[in-house]
């Protein structure tokens, strides 16, 4: 299928482990950009999604899987490195032109861990953790462990169809015929095939603009949805699109006959704009509720992980680079890491699974403002602090967010009240003094690693 024939999808990460014996696998990660819980097929979304909804079936499910952040560039930065999106650096979504932040080099990403053992990498796609300005000089993928990128700033320009803002190695492409998720897979195909050393393992990050507006989508798979018009339609053919450039990812390593031992891990970086694409969740993206965090999350690896199950057990992006580590028995970076290894969950050995450290977020924006899971309870809090009403993060900000403090802490059910409709903070006290202080510990060693871009 021709890049003009199609369109972008969400977020997923493929281990490729080759039949050459103790060779290491290859990884693959696909992001999908704003996808919400509720749009794919498996999740009883309204998009056809076969092969997504293939992943599932054959693989595991989490029923409860998390973005990194309820916005886009700290969500990447949690993929990338195992931590906290403030320890790396990055407090918000970042403007290049605007702001001095970006991924810091001090962070050890996946691409390094991987680089550091023999892989080949590359990066395709959107990008969003910080590149070169005239005002700023920002370290571009390449100093993040990439031999190869092809990428955005951040969104497709001017829409997912005919962009004219993708960078080669350092270097402008100019105007490209097509749709982004199309294109990105054209190239991730093409690095494949250019690759000098077949034996070689590789790491290829792929990282997809849909569904994010402002979208574009062949008329005939919009016209599955309703009108060539109908924003709602559009956006569910974006989701269509990225379906069908993912089967040709699949389909290339079936080719290259690595299909029947590639581990897939699918998810997006936060929850949809669109309300009606959450669920029965509350919120939606830029808010730490549920609705904005909660995202689809599929593991895939047909000679490690037994098929057809759906894992209840909380994870999220904070725990690819871990898992990536444990399923490879590859040293972890010595730093403190916020996610946990999901291995024994992966392997059907659930019980073995010890999360060492309660999911967390905190988005100075969002209101609340920071949340917590632990087990099948959530506690979210809202600042003792204003801010100004800009949507764009304010560097100046950052001496009152480290120390800032919270008031107003909710207590939530999530097994029986997904949709945090019942406050339970008054009813459960000890749980909410415990939580609460789980909360705040974790907040205090999160702030005191954050850069102090204010002062650069």
């Amino acid at each position: 299928m021709k890049a003009s024939s199609l369109l972008c999808l969400p977020f997923v990460i493929l281990l490729a482990a080759s039949c050459r014996g103790g060779d290491r696998p290859n990884v693959v990660t696909l992001l999908a950009d704003d996808l919400g819980y509720q749009d794919v097929g498996c999740y009883q979304g309204p998009v056809s999604t076969p092969a997504i909804d293939s992943l599932a079936a054959d693989g595991i499910r989490f029923s409860d899987f998390y973005s990194g952040c309820a916005v886009c560039s700290p969500s990447r930065a949690v993929l990338m490195t195992g931590r906290h999106h403030i320890r790396a650096g990055v407090y918000s979504w970042i403007s290049d032109a605007n702001q001095r932040s970006h991924l810091l080099l001090r962070e050890t990403t996946l691409a390094e861990v991987l680089k550091s053992v023999g892989y080949a990498t590359a990066h395709v796609g959107k990008w969003h953790l910080g590149l070169p300005t005239d005002r700023y000089d920002k370290p571009t993928p390449d100093r993040h462990g990439f031999d190869h990128w092809f990428a955005t700033w951040n969104n497709a320009s001017p829409s997912h169809r005919n962009p004219d803002n993708f960078i080669r190695n350092g270097k402008p492409v100019g105007r490209l015929e097509g749709y982004s998720c199309q294109l990105v897979v054209d190239e991730a195909v093409a690095w494949l095939d250019a690759r000098r050393d077949v034996e070689q393992p590789f790491f290829l990050n792929l990282w997809f603009h849909e569904p994010h507006a402002p979208v574009a989508a062949p008329d005939e798979i919009t016209t599955r949805y309703g009108d060539i018009g109908d924003k709602a339609a559009i956006y569910s053919g974006t989701i269509d699109n990225t379906d069908s450039a993912i089967g040709r990812l699949l389909e290339k390593l079936d080719q290259m006959g690595v299909a029947d031992d590639t581990l897939v891990i699918y998810a997006s970086d936060n929850g949809s704009y669109r309300r009606d694409r959450v669920g029965n969740l509350r919120g939606q993206k830029g808010v730490n509720w549920e609705g904005g965090i909660r995202v689809p999350g599929i593991f895939r690896w047909p000679t490690k992980i037994p098929p057809g199950r759906v894992s209840g057990t909380p994870a999220g992006l904070v725990d690819v680079l871990p898992t990536v580590c444990g399923l490879l028995e590859i040293d972890p970076p010595e730093v403190h890491l916020d996610g946990s290894d999901l291995t024994p969950i992966l392997t059907d050995d659930a019980s073995a699974f010890v999360r060492h450290q309660p999911l967390f977020w905190h988005l100075q924006k969002s209101r609340p403002i920071v949340a917590m899971r632990d087990g099948d309870f959530s506690l979210v809090a809202f600042p003792n602090y204003e801010l100004s009403t800009s949507n764009m993060f304010d560097e100046a900000w950052i001496p009152v967010i480290k120390n800032g403090t919270y008031k107003d802490f909710q207590l939530y059910d999530l097994k029986n009240d997904p949709g945090q409709t019942t406050d339970l903070a008054d009813r459960q006290p000890d749980r909410l003094s415990r939580m609460k202080e789980q909360l705040l510990k974790i907040n205090a060693s999160v702030m005191s690693d954050g850069q102090d871009w204010h002062l650069e």
